[in-house]
């Protein structure tokens, strides 16, 4: 039988010990490479078990409004030249460029003398035929009613002495004469009582003599009425509140109607002009709100209402042109002044909103999103809404508070992840 006899030789353990501090004083890269392989087993490990971090969005609620957005500039929809209306001589210029004015404050004042005499004369012409018209009917007319009154008595009496004088001239007891002069004296009578009549008629109102009284009273009183509107038109007054941003006249100058001589820039509804790409002309109706900026202030946003569309549209650029009014603007707010607007063509208050990014498919018949429950990302059917810029309104498959991954964070549906709040 083959025996074994195994002996212990520390020299043999010793050279062990010197070779294993040799390979490792040659290779001193060896033992941190071992660290961070380990090091990064163990993080590959953890990230396995609870997924990578990943910046969600909660759904949330809230007014969500959709927009056109485009840029313009500032116009002032009209100018008004203000002109005399008469043919004068300027005293006063009250005004100057750049003033700002109220309606009905007087800028140019004509010299007035020549119309304060017109109005003067226009004055005595109606006071003189108020009078005529008062004689008409105070003096006229009753001395004519009295007049008649006594043409009928006197007829009264020619009546009864010309059958007198015929009852005796046929029974033999009267001369020819007298009968002759009794008719003549009726005749004479009778037309006097016409005559009479006449004037009572002609001296009532109504009558021609009375309607001329007035036709005279109406044509005195029109008179002065032209005579005071001239007079009135020596100052020249502001139509509307606004800016005077032109001054061409001065004192001492003639002034004929129609020549301009100074230019107002009213205030209020100063306009917003911009070009709209014609694929949102369909959103467009005019009344829809808008909040705008001046490029110049851009932190500073002012209100604006669309109160015109083009019928047509611009071949050249496919756009068109609207308008939008500020009732309100602010002072800064010159004319062609750039200006950046949004209009707000659709409203949901108080809605489901997730921010477009988390949305697959949005444009399908079947978008989807990621979201977040049980510590797994989880894909679920969503209905859309009024879709924005940014934002889109969520009809069905989601509820306030869910959490929800944007595309872009390249998670699949079932892995785990860190949500990190937005």
């Amino acid at each position: 039988m083959l025996q074994t006899n195994t002996q212990f030789n520390p020299g043999t353990l010793g050279s062990s010990r010197r070779a294993f501090l040799a390979f490792v004083s040659a290779n001193k890269w060896l033992i941190p490479a071992l660290l961070v392989a380990v090091a990064l087993a163990v993080w590959l490990l953890a990230r396995w078990l609870v997924g990578p971090a990943v910046v969600v969005y909660p759904v949330v609620r809230g007014d969500l409004v959709k927009t056109v957005v485009a840029s313009g500039h500032v116009e002032s929809p009209y100018r008004v030249n203000i002109a005399s209306q008469i043919t004068g001589t300027v005293r006063d210029v009250l005004v100057s460029e750049g003033q700002s004015v109220k309606q009905g404050q007087p800028l140019v004042v004509l010299e007035p003398s020549e119309l304060n005499a017109a109005v003067v004369a226009a004055e005595g012409a109606v006071a003189e035929a108020e009078a005529r018209v008062r004689q008409m009917r105070e003096l006229t007319l009753p001395a004519a009613e009295q007049a008649q009154k006594q043409a009928e008595a006197s007829l009264v009496d020619a009546r009864a002495a010309y059958q007198r004088a015929e009852d005796l001239f046929r029974s033999g007891f009267g001369t020819k004469q007298t009968l002759d002069e009794a008719t003549k004296n009726f005749d004479v009578a009778q037309s006097q009582v016409r005559t009479a009549e006449l004037q009572v008629y002609t001296s009532r109102p109504g009558g021609s003599d009375y309607v001329m009284a007035e036709t005279a009273l109406n044509q005195a009183e029109a008179n002065l009425a032209t005579a005071k509107a001239r007079l009135d038109y020596a100052t020249i007054r502001s139509p509307r509140d606004g800016v005077l941003i032109t001054r061409n006249v001065e004192r001492g100058a003639v002034v004929q109607p129609g020549t301009t001589l100074l230019v107002l820039a009213p205030s209020g509804d100063t306009e917003l002009v911009l070009q709209i790409d014609e694929k949102n002309l369909g959103l467009l109706e005019l009344g829809q709100s808008a909040r705008a900026s001046a490029d110049a202030y851009p932190d500073k946003r002012f209100d604006a209402r669309l109160t015109y569309i083009n019928p047509s549209v611009d071949i050249t650029r496919a756009s068109v042109e609207v308008k939008l009014t500020v009732s309100d603007p602010p002072a800064y707010l010159r004319q062609d002044m750039t200006t950046s607007v949004d209009i707000a063509v659709a409203r949901r208050p108080s809605t489901l909103i997730v921010p477009a990014r988390v949305i697959h498919e949005s444009t399908s018949a079947t978008p989807w999103v990621l979201v977040y429950r049980d510590g797994r990302v989880r894909e679920q059917a969503v209905q859309l809404g009024l879709r924005a810029a940014d934002q889109a309104e969520i009809l069905g498959g989601l509820a306030q508070g869910d959490l929800v991954v944007p595309v872009a964070a390249g998670v699949r549906a079932g892995q785990r992840i860190r949500p990190v709040n937005s």
